[in-house]
């Protein structure tokens, strides 16, 4: 018998733990401070992959895509991640530089939601970063092909097996289409969930000297 979606649906409840509490009346003046205070306090809590975010981009014709990345560092020129310049997003990036990202650590009940224009790093930067990561990270990269028509299993296997003796052979090999992308906001959105559905929105929106900051209605 095949399950009932929506049966299944109904059957499940939304954060089923105690909550934190959020006073945004003491929040930092900027959004880079409370990102790492909450994104400190998902890990102490035990949220499992807290560094994974939604990526939502458009194509040359407007329309939505969306995919999960991995971030890769935060700063004051912005969220980074990574791609193919050849892949869909990188495409997508180029054809329409400007990107939202979407993070939800359930554990406490929290989202962060940030948009804004996307820049490329330097290649130099880019295989840099790249070289700091894992030697799985450095076999998929050397791959490549992301987002192309795929023959057949057999095809990437082989395609995966001497990419990863590759990069345990030579730790430092490019991978020339490897892309660090950074999103610089122009509006970052905290959300802390609360149980009686008073949940608390705190948004900051920059301007031309800081940040101005406010509340949304849930």
């Amino acid at each position: 018998m095949e399950p009932d979606l929506h049966e299944l649906l109904r059957s499940l409840r939304v954060w089923d733990t105690e909550l934190p509490g959020f006073a945004p009346e003491g929040a930092p003046a900027d959004p880079l401070t409370l990102f790492t205070r909450w994104f400190a306090e998902a890990v102490a809590a035990g949220q499992a992959e807290p560094h994974t975010m939604t990526l939502a981009t458009a194509d040359e014709d407007g329309l939505p895509d969306v995919r999960t990345v991995m971030l890769h560092g935060a700063d004051d020129d912005g969220w980074a991640f990574a791609s193919h310049v050849t892949s869909r997003k990188g495409r997508q990036l180029a054809a329409r530089p400007y990107a939202a990202l979407g993070f939800y650590w359930p554990a406490q009940g929290r989202q962060i939601r940030l948009r804004g224009p996307v820049a490329a790093a330097s290649p130099e930067e880019s295989q840099a970063d790249l070289h700091a990561r894992s030697t799985g990270a450095l076999a998929a990269a050397l791959v490549g092909r992301q987002s192309e028509v795929l023959p057949s299993r057999d095809e990437l296997d082989r395609a995966s097996d001497a990419a990863w003796a590759r990069a345990e052979s030579a730790p430092h090999s490019p991978a020339p289409t490897w892309t660090l992308y950074r999103l610089r906001p122009d509006e970052v959105e905290f959300f802390q969930g609360d149980a009686r559905r008073r949940h608390a929105r705190f948004v900051y929106r920059r301007t031309e000297t800081g940040w101005d900051t406010g509340l949304l209605w849930p």
